[in-house]
């Protein structure tokens, strides 16, 4: 999604110049978020492609770049072919964090032959061990159950989604799955995957299943960086550009780029679908002369069978909250604050339409008032 987004800015300033986009997948770019979403509830593949051709991209698909040559400009293929460039940029986003043992058969869920893969696997009913209870884990774990399938999502963390929601929206969180049918080990631990898809848990429970998935977030891929010798430091650094060290001809974008965040200071990795469009707009308009400073603050969502969010900024548990609700755990706002009340994030729940008066508060830096929540819920 990052490099759809730069190529498609990148032709819009200039609309002769060669842009080549090579990728390690076989397919061309397409939107992430329906293969937990949309894709299961009926919508078609044909909805997902970004159509990047269109804007007269040369694309080379299932092929890895392996070697770059800053000085001379070029890149080399895992099949020996080089490329040389005036512009590089580097969306490489990230890897699948896979568990610490060997587990054949499990699928690291992340892309379009992981969803066609587990698809083809739940043609019939079947039971489906989830391992992690975060962001990818809670909306295959909806999705599946949804479809009919009987669902055990193991994951270390108190609830669902323990490590964005507070506690107690959390704990109503796992409750409710437990309602829709999914059985819910949290405070659980996954120590083997056995022949013949067998859970082994820390706590010495055996689940027999047929297919295994895993939503253990990713990891950025940042090794061709590394061996160039550019800065990297959980992911790709870059300044509001997106340049890589200061160099006029090397970028980086999306999910593998630390860019700094005016709007909370320091500066962060995002893997979100918000950040990938906007970030890799802004870099390839920047790749084209445009010298635009990327100070957006990206936003995500999601859906939780009928429950459904929005969320901007730094969502961190551990931080104190405002929470006001129209209707506890149904409809309503939480508010993380740093130590003087200042938001950082705010999680809109149920709450829709409302990001950008939500990322506003963030950016003006006032301590949050209840009274102005409560107006944001509307």
């Amino acid at each position: 999604m990052t490099a759809d987004a730069a190529c498609k800015a990148i032709r819009e300033r200039d609309h002769s110049g060669s842009i080549g986009l090579v990728g390690a997948e076989a397919h061309a770019p397409y939107k992430r978020p329906p293969l937990t979403k949309g894709l299961w509830s009926g919508g078609s593949e044909d909805t997902i492609w970004r159509k990047t051709e269109e804007v007269a991209v040369d694309l080379t698909l299932g092929t890895r770049i392996v070697s770059l040559d800053l000085e001379n400009q070029r890149v080399a293929d895992d099949a020996g072919e080089t490329y040389g460039y005036e512009r590089l940029l580097l969306a490489t986003g990230g890897t699948p964090r896979q568990l610490p043992f060997a587990a054949d058969g499990v699928i690291y869920f992340r892309t379009l032959d992981d969803y066609r893969r587990l698809r083809a696997l739940t043609a019939d009913p079947a039971r489906v061990v989830v391992i992690g209870g975060g962001f990818i884990g809670s909306e295959i774990a909806a999705a599946l159950t949804s479809n009919g399938h009987q669902v055990t999502m193991i994951f270390p963390e108190d609830g669902v989604c323990g490590r964005l929601f507070p506690p107690d929206l959390s704990a109503f969180v796992t409750e409710y799955y437990g309602t829709k049918g999914v059985e819910v080990l949290a405070g659980e631990s996954v120590t083997a995957v056995e022949r013949g898809m067998h859970v082994v848990t820390g706590g010495g429970r055996r689940l027999d299943a047929d297919v295994v998935v895993a939503g253990l977030g990713i990891v950025p891929d940042t090794a061709l960086t590394a061996s160039a010798g550019l800065t990297v430091d959980d992911g790709i650094v870059v300044d509001e550009f997106g340049r890589v060290d200061g160099r006029h001809d090397v970028f980086a974008a999306g999910d593998v780029a630390r860019f700094p965040m005016p709007a909370l200071g320091g500066t962060a990795r995002v893997e979100h679908e918000d950040h990938a469009n906007t970030h890799g707009a802004c870099v390839g308009a920047n790749m084209a002369g445009a010298h635009h400073a990327y100070d957006h603050l990206p936003f995500f969502y999601s859906d939780l069978f009928d429950l459904g969010y929005e969320a901007v900024g730094e969502l961190d548990p551990r931080s104190d909250a405002l929470v006001e609700w129209a209707e506890p755990n149904r409809k309503g706002i939480v508010c993380y604050v740093d130590g003087e009340g200042r938001p950082r994030g705010l999680l809109l729940w149920d709450v829709w339409g409302k990001v950008d008066a939500a990322r506003g508060l963030i950016t003006a830096g006032d301590r949050a008032e209840p009274a102005v929540l409560r107006e944001l819920i509307g």
